[in-house]
């Protein structure tokens, strides 16, 4: 019986260290946010602007961060500094997301391991 759980063992070590590499790059993650952020380019509308002419001089450029609130579209416009920082928020929180989807993962393997070996 050694013999399968020295067997077995491999495997489950190295899910066990690829599960405490996540655990540790979960916590190495900043602040995070959600949404969307844009640069754009905008016409102003006022006639005889640049912005009217052939070809537009858009004005800009212009920063919106877009999340929902209560199932509502929030968007607020941003200095290019602020963006710079909301920028890395959601990237954490893209981050996030892949390694929680990779713990589940491996989370998935160990356990199903385990429920297979029984009590």
């Amino acid at each position: 019986m050694s013999r399968e759980k020295t067997a077995r063992r491999p495997g489950r070590t190295r899910d066990h260290t690829q599960y405490a590499r996540l655990q540790r790059a979960v916590q190495a993650i900043g602040f995070i946010r959600r949404g969307s952020l844009v640069r754009r380019f905008m016409p102003c509308g006022k006639p005889g602007c640049a912005c009217q002419g052939t070809p537009p001089q858009l004005h800009g450029p212009y920063y919106q961060w877009s999340r929902k609130v209560q199932g509502t579209t929030v968007t607020v416009r941003l200095t290019r500094a602020q963006a710079h920082l909301v920028a890395g928020w959601i990237a954490n929180g893209r981050r996030l997301d892949r390694l929680v989807a990779q713990m589940e993962a491996v989370s998935r393997r160990v356990t199903d391991h385990l429920v297979r070996l029984g009590p």
